[in-house]
């Protein structure tokens, strides 16, 4: 099996006492656009190999980290959300934090509620994404990768959004009956921002959901879904890390990379994993 970091890792630090449990998750089933997010897992998995124990000033696998077997994604979606789901759930009651490697963004819906489960109350998202992911079903389907945080809202999961530049109407219209927060690309590039503060209601545990379709397509092109005008690496990161101060990370997922053959990329998703992890 392989294993996040295996290059970096001791005996210890990757046993099943670690902080961290990495969850892959190999779903690919209402991609519309470009396909691959299949082969997201493992090409991240492969590339963590080549990071360093030290990033953004920290050592996050000295406290470990444990890489579970992928999950069947085999079957029909709603079993195989619950699947996921009861991972997260595990997880979060042995006192970790899961990891989940994705993969479609389908996946954050049994993610989030494994570990809302395991907590006993809703948690707050965190999402870094081009797109708002709230249509009420996509392509008739209600578990659509573009339709998780919908799903999710109706379950009431509070939103923070950072980096959204292409949605519809109806999204626009569930921001608003869901009470969702948000600060779209073109304020956030064009103004330089790196911060933004969250509501002082906005839940203390916070799920982050990263998809790398987020990031500008310069930064992240293997993904199926690129949209110009996306937002910068460390901003990007940056904008997650400032929404954790004062909170605590409770689960993160990285979702939608498509390997196209240039290990840049599946190198910059496990960057961002790391870094993520970091910042728990």
């Amino acid at each position: 099996m392989s294993i996040f970091l295996d290059s970096e890792l001791s005996a210890a630090e990757r046993s099943e006492t670690a902080k961290f449990r990495v969850i892959p998750m190999p779903l690919e089933r209402t991609v519309s656009y470009g396909s691959g997010t299949e082969h997201g897992p493992s090409a991240i998995i492969e590339a963590s190999n080549e990071l360093e124990r030290i990033t953004n000033g920290a050592e996050p696998c000295a406290a470990g980290i444990y890489t579970e077997a992928p999950v069947d994604c085999t079957g029909g979606l709603p079993e195989v959300m619950e699947r996921l789901a009861a991972r997260t759930e595990a997880a979060v009651k042995a006192g970790k934090i899961p990891v989940t490697l994705g993969g479609e963004h389908s996946l954050s819906y049994g993610a989030v509620m494994g570990v809302s489960r395991a907590l006993g109350r809703p948690v707050g998202i965190v999402q870094i994404d081009a797109h708002a992911d709230l249509r009420i079903a996509y392509q008739g389907n209600k578990h659509s990768h573009a339709s998780v945080m919908h799903l999710l809202s109706e379950e009431g999961v509070r939103l923070a959004q950072f980096g959204v530049r292409a949605l519809c109407q109806q999204e626009v219209d569930s921001r608003a009956a869901h009470n969702v927060f948000f600060k779209d690309a073109e304020e956030l590039v064009v103004g330089n921002i790196h911060a933004v503060d969250l509501p002082d209601d906005f839940p203390e545990d916070i799920y982050v959901s990263f998809d790398v379709d987020g990031l500008d397509p310069s930064q992240m092109p293997a993904t199926g879904t690129p949209v110009p005008g996306g937002l910068g690496y460390y901003q990007a990161l940056r904008l997650v890390e400032h929404a954790l101060k004062d909170r605590r990370c409770v689960g993160l997922d990285v979702v939608e990379l498509a390997p196209d053959g240039n290990a840049a990329w599946d190198f910059t998703a496990a960057q961002i994993v790391y870094r993520l992890m970091a910042a728990c």
